[in-house]
């Protein structure tokens, strides 16, 4: 199945604004100080007009370019008229829990999320913790462009953290896990990034035994080898630990990647399908059409197959936790995610967030009395493989015969029995390929051939 059929849509009208908000290479554009100023504008004049006396929350995870951008961004909405309470280092579904809480006319998150320190990123939240809905995105990024086509002069804030705005958001998760974790051992791995602190602190406030990984920023080791992205360190750490599980952050901690006590890799399509099962019993799992679960285009087939048995719909989208969650309001669904580990729990978060997703876990593992590994070997998964392909530039799929007699070669020798996604990434500069099927060795040898075939045209 190509992009056309169900891949995340790669917006090419837009110049800012990608799946996840703004990214880019910090100091160039658009995430230089010129662009995050006049972010910051257009977000304070936006807000402005609807609230005389608006305010609003800024965070960053741990990259070196982080207290600039924030500085910028907050110039941007001081010349607008528009106050800023800065939270300093903070997850990014911490600032969306503090734009849905807190009297704030918007949240603002400066974080590249999973990519290397190099990159930054821009992410925007309305007073409902949502992200912004790319008509409002698109609005803001016209009066982005021009601004910035006006050449501005940035003026940076001095900004100040409020520890408290970290604390109320920290006591709000603390209060959602019911019972203590005494007795536990997990090991965290927090991609020296935004739970590098925050992370461990929480568990052992609920009584875990800690033992960190990943937890020593020094502004250019995020994600470096380390958490959701690189789960080998942690693997080698929970079963030399004899712990009970592992849990990778990425960094900005929106997404959680676990490792059961045997070292298996337990990812996102695996938590839909422990707290699918756990809701359904509870009778909590809601739909307009029956019980749901919403994932993307990505998630495994055999995650499907096994909610099926259950009674339980599975209903998937483009790539994206914000197209998950656009989906889980129109179907009335309490439960969405991603395959990557980004999981939304509607009646905790209006986001993906790691934390909540790994206390949310540790219930069920609690309730049920078994370990993770036991738990998820009932999840009979598909073999499937995913590879990304650097690319200099987007083409359409269709206009590279080469590419397009790959994937219909691997879509015939796959029949009704696999898939085929070939799709543009809307954060960085890759095609991921993904070919799942029964066969493990079919589907290594159909993602290759697909791979090579990006490659020449486009590497």
């Amino acid at each position: 199945m190509t992009e056309a059929h169900g891949g995340a849509p790669v917006r090419c009208d837009r110049r800012l604004f990608g799946t996840d908000g703004m990214r880019g290479v910090a100091g160039q554009f658009p995430m230089d100080g010129a662009t995050a100023y006049a972010l910051g504008v257009a977000l304070g004049e936006a807000v402005s007009a609807a609230c005389a006396r608006a305010e609003v929350v800024l965070g960053m995870d741990t990259r070196e370019s982080g207290p600039w951008l924030a500085a910028a961004v907050a110039g941007g909405l001081a010349r607008a008229g528009v106050g800023c309470r800065f939270a300093g280092v903070i997850t990014t579904p911490g600032i969306a829990f503090l734009a849905r809480t807190g009297a704030y006319a918007a949240g603002v998150m400066i974080s590249a999320s999973h990519n290397p320190y190099q990159d930054n990123g821009i992410k925007v939240f309305g007073p409902s913790g949502y992200k912004l809905s790319d008509e409002e995105e698109a609005r803001i990024e016209q009066r982005i462009l021009e601004l910035v086509a006006e050449g501005p002069s940035p003026d940076p804030v001095e900004l100040r953290t409020d520890e408290s705005l970290a604390r109320c958001y920290g006591d709000y998760l603390a209060g959602t896990f019911p019972g203590s974790l005494s007795g536990w051992r997990i090991v965290l791995d927090c991609a020296h990034g935004a739970a590098h602190a925050f992370g461990p602190e929480l568990f052992r406030r609920l009584g875990a035994q800690v033992i960190v990984m990943g937890c020593s920023p020094d502004g250019r080791n995020i994600n470096q080898d380390c958490g959701a992205l690189h789960v080998e360190g942690l693997r080698r750490r929970v079963v030399e630990e004899r712990a009970d599980l592992g849990v990778a952050f990425d960094g900005d901690a929106d997404r959680a990647i676990f490792v059961a006590g045997d070292g298996r890799v337990v990812d996102g399509d695996a938590v839909l399908w422990m707290a699918g099962c756990r809701l359904h019993e509870q009778g909590r799992l809601t739909g307009k059409d029956g019980p749901t679960v919403v994932a993307t285009v990505m998630s495994n087939f055999g995650l499907e197959l096994a909610l099926k048995a259950l009674g339980i719909r599975l209903v998937r989208t483009s790539v994206g936790d914000k197209y998950v969650l656009e989906e889980m309001l129109r179907c009335d669904a309490v439960l969405g995610g991603e395959q990557s580990g980004h999981v939304i729990f509607r009646e905790y978060a209006t986001t993906g967030d790691g934390l909540l997703t790994a206390l949310r876990v540790l219930e069920i593992l609690a309730h049920r009395g078994r370990a993770l590994h036991e738990l998820v070997s009932e999840l009979k998964l598909y073999p499937q493989r995913l590879v990304n392909v650097r690319v200099r530039e987007r083409k359409a799929l269709e206009t590279m015969p080469r590419v397009m007699e790959a994937m219909r070669e691997a879509e015939r020798a796959l029949g009704a029995e696999g898939r085929v996604f070939v799709r543009y990434s809307g954060t960085e500069p890759l095609v991921r390929v993904m070919v799942e099927g029964p066969e493990p060795a079919a589907v290594n040898g159909l993602v290759e051939r697909i791979a090579a075939a990006l490659e020449a045209e486009l590497g």
